[in-house]
């Protein structure tokens, strides 16, 4: 068990006016007892989760027919089935207001400013709604999308949940091999698209792209071409089945949104899975799971209340998309960016902060990590009074990136590390209102989750690194795998370690104050010598280092052993000689072990990562192995592998 400072980093002042607390009161009452703090709430939620679940329902206000029963089946995982006998519609829980207050606003680089009102969001939605059904679209159809984080694909999807209709997306950067990857496996009836998008300053053309989707796609579906570019009309006169949307929109007048409310466990979403390994799996998410689990996180764990405004920097690949747009749920303003959060510089987001009174920042390890090498103190140049909360995720985050949150951006924050994934599009580990933060710890388990550690014969560590598990089926598991009848892949990639329990692929850790230590992924761990190694270990100790400015670690097979290899990408100017190795070396050992001092230090000029800034160890590996990467289009910076590629360094 790992042991932090004396002192947390931040404690809740006032905590009684908390949705949080409200809940727990409500909760008292159904559950007949009291429930003093936060870990007894727990408790109860994971030990009656019918009544934990339908209390979340009433609560937040599900708008809906709730059914007679909760949860059947409640011992089986997978197989247990929530609100079997629920009818709701996601886009109708989300759409309860239509007045003139600010619903969405987006800035898309240096480049586009706009805001929609409810008002102006829900005439939108009615009319792509009306030109989606004027398609032919029914409960059940496809409609994909790959497009920039912008109003017009919130409304997008909104309006094909209202029918029924299931919404997949991924960001406009992906190539026509990793688009094809994705959506022809679902075969949709409808893509909605743009024509061209803004990154780091530069203007990006989609047409060419484009046009390989289109030829390659099944079924010829209908194209809908968005304008960013203001090109529209010309890119979708070059596509086959292409239209500028404003002329889809064109014969439809707003009207009031009409939902056909669906089972609870009718699908609202196809997630993807990174496919580094391979072709992407398709993970279908539910309508009622994915609404009751965000609205639980966001006005529980997140304390996020009506008019407040939520940011969360996200492309529309990555689940925290999804995530973010259920804030419209709740009644709160959503601040979108779509582009690079460095263009023009590293103030853009903290320019967004003050601007539109941000109240809680969502961004990612990666982010917070690299604003600190930038040299930027927030807390010197910014009002961020109204900032209560800040949100990362992707990847662990360090203790020393804790410390650089508290010291340069605010003191009087609530940092919240949180951890899920896009197999559950949520949160396991969540951010807790009413407990302190301890420096590199994420606070403990979300309502309704029953994670726990289990060692490599399934059983539970107290103390110690292993598997992390959730014991307890929860509302937005999966409905399954698309293209997955019998669900033998689906159980395969979840339930096969360790029958009845979901195991995640993380390796994890307990702390003393009941929060967790993620150590990064479990297929991605080192092995030197038999002990198992979290490359996130590494990561903190030397991504510590001025001279570094990111690294990646595995394990190469090496004289029947595995030893760690550690490439840094420095940062410019920075040459790595014996001295500098030596420091990397020391710096490990100092604040890891000696077993995580690597055995060969090699510099890179770029490291490879997913779409959503996640690097990538495995394929790494791969290429180190001189083994074929199998889906190299998954990446963003594919060419970056090549610096991996019979490396002198590690063949002696």
């Amino acid at each position: 068990m790992i042991a932090s400072a004396d002192q947390p980093l931040w404690k809740p002042t006032r905590t009684d006016d908390l949705p949080i607390a409200r809940f727990a009161a409500e909760a008292e009452k159904r559950a007949g007892r009291g429930l003093a703090d936060y870990d007894s709430l727990h408790g109860w939620s994971i030990t009656d989760p019918a009544a934990f679940w339908d209390l979340v329902w009433d609560f937040c206000g599900v708008i809906g027919e709730k059914g007679e029963r909760r949860l059947i089946d409640p011992e089986r995982m997978p197989g247990a089935r929530f609100f079997p006998d629920a009818r709701l519609n996601y886009a109708e829980n989300m759409l309860r207001r239509d007045d003139d207050g600010n619903a969405i606003v987006f800035r898309g680089e240096d480049k586009v400013r706009t805001r929609l009102s409810w008002r102006e969001l829900n005439a939108l939605v009615s009319r792509l709604q009306q030109a989606l059904l004027g398609l032919g679209v029914e409960p059940g159809d496809r409609v994909a999308a790959l497009m920039p984080n912008m109003p017009e694909t919130i409304a997008a999807m909104l309006a094909t949940a209202s029918i029924g209709a299931v919404w997949s997306s991924a960001s406009p950067d992906f190539g026509a091999r990793g688009a094809l990857d994705r959506f022809g496996q679902i075969a949709p009836k409808v893509l909605i698209t743009c024509d061209g998008y803004y990154y780091a300053g530069k203007t990006i053309e989609t047409q060419e792209k484009l046009t390989a989707i289109a030829e390659g796609l099944p079924d010829e579906p209908m194209i809908i071409v968005v304008p960013y570019l203001g090109s529209a009309a010309e890119v979708a006169a070059a596509l086959p089945n292409g239209h500028a949307l404003d002329d889809v929109l064109a014969p439809y007048e707003a009207k009031p949104v009409t939902y056909r409310r669906m089972p609870y466990a009718h699908p609202l979403y196809i997630l993807f899975s990174s496919g580094t390994t391979g072709v992407p799996k398709c993970i279908v998410h539910s309508a009622g799971g994915t609404l009751l689990q965000h609205l639980k996180e966001l006005h529980l764990q997140s304390s996020l209340e009506r008019d407040e405004r939520l940011f969360y920097f996200t492309t529309c690949g990555w689940m925290m998309w999804n995530w973010l747009t259920s804030g419209l749920g709740l009644g709160a303003t959503l601040l979108l960016y779509d582009g690079s959060p460095f263009h023009p510089s590293e103030r853009v987001l903290f320019d967004y902060a003050v601007d539109e009174g941000m109240n809680v920042f969502g961004t990612s390890a990666k982010y917070i990590d690299a604003v600190k090498k930038s040299g930027l103190r927030p807390i010197e140049d910014y009002d961020l009074s109204r900032v209560r909360m800040m949100l990362s995720t992707g990847s662990p985050l360090a203790p020393e990136s804790f410390d650089f949150v508290y010291e340069s951006i605010k003191p009087d924050i609530h940092l919240a590390s949180i951890s899920g994934g896009t197999d559950i599009v949520s949160c396991f580990l969540l951010g807790i209102p009413t407990k302190p933060v301890w420096r590199g710890e994420l606070q403990g388990p979300g309502l309704g989750m029953a994670m726990d550690v289990f060692d490599e014969t399934g059983k539970p560590l107290p103390s110690g690194k292993g598997e992390l598990v959730c014991t307890v089926p929860f509302t937005s598991m999966p409905i399954g795998f698309w293209n997955d009848p019998d669900g033998e892949r689906y159980r395969a990639a979840y339930f096969e370690r360790f029958p009845g329990v979901w195991c995640h692929g993380d390796f994890a850790e307990w702390t003393e104050h009941g929060g967790m230590i993620i150590h990064g992924r479990s297929d991605a761990t080192l092995n030197p010598g038999g002990v198992r190694i979290g490359t996130a270990e590494i990561y903190a100790q030397v991504e510590s280092i001025p001279e570094v400015m990111e690294a990646l670690a595995i394990g190469q097979e090496w004289e029947g052993d595995v030893r760690v290899v550690l490439f840094v990408r420095l940062r410019d100017g920075v040459t790595l000689d014996d001295d500098l190795i030596a420091k990397i070396k020391r710096v490990i050992r100092a604040g890891a072990t000696p077993r995580h001092v690597p055995a060969r230090v090699v510099a890179v000029a770029d490291i490879p990562r997913t779409k959503s800034g996640k690097i990538v160890e495995l394929a790494v590996r791969e290429v180190v192995h001189n083994r074929p990467v199998k889906n190299r289009g998954a990446l963003a910076n594919p060419e970056a592998l090549d610096h991996f590629a019979n490396r002198p360094e590690l063949a002696e």
